[in-house]
């Protein structure tokens, strides 16, 4: 496996598990009078990142791979940040947005790199969570009107 492939994956992975913390960061500090709305959609959403998360981290294993497994190694590899603390509601969302939108353009890059290197399983993998957070930014920039 070419270690662009990998990076693409590690990158993915470290990406998926800083959100879990950050989106359960948000759920739990999330108020104001949206709070019902944005405490489900955040647990949706840091739900999804923990399937992404073991999905990609076993795809990556599957390949012969490494993936990122530490603390130390998430925060290293992640091109997201972690959440600041103290966002608003509508802050947090759009971080979210700017987060999402970062993936996006990862993801691109990694199904590019996958099919150059006959990898249509990852493509098709990085495919479906492209199509998921696209939609994740649909609705979150609709939410932010």
């Amino acid at each position: 496996m070419s270690e662009k492939r990998m990076e693409v994956l590690n990158t993915q992975i470290a990406n998926w598990s800083l959100l879990f913390t950050k989106l359960h960061n948000y759920h739990w500090y999330v108020k104001g009078q949206q709070f019902f709305t944005l405490h489900l959609k955040f647990e949706e959403l840091y739900t999804e990142a923990a399937l992404h998360t073991d999905n990609l981290a076993e795809r990556l294993l599957a390949l012969g791979g490494s993936p990122v497994a530490t603390l130390h190694g998430i925060l290293e590899t992640a091109t997201v940040k972690d959440a600041v603390g103290n966002e608003s509601a509508a802050e947090m969302v759009r971080t979210l947005v700017a987060d999402f939108g970062t993936i996006i353009n990862e993801l691109k890059e990694g199904i590019s790199i996958a099919n150059r290197e006959d990898d249509e399983t990852t493509g098709d993998m990085l495919l479906a969570i492209h199509y998921s957070v696209e939609k994740h930014v649909w609705m979150l920039k609709s939410f932010l009107g």
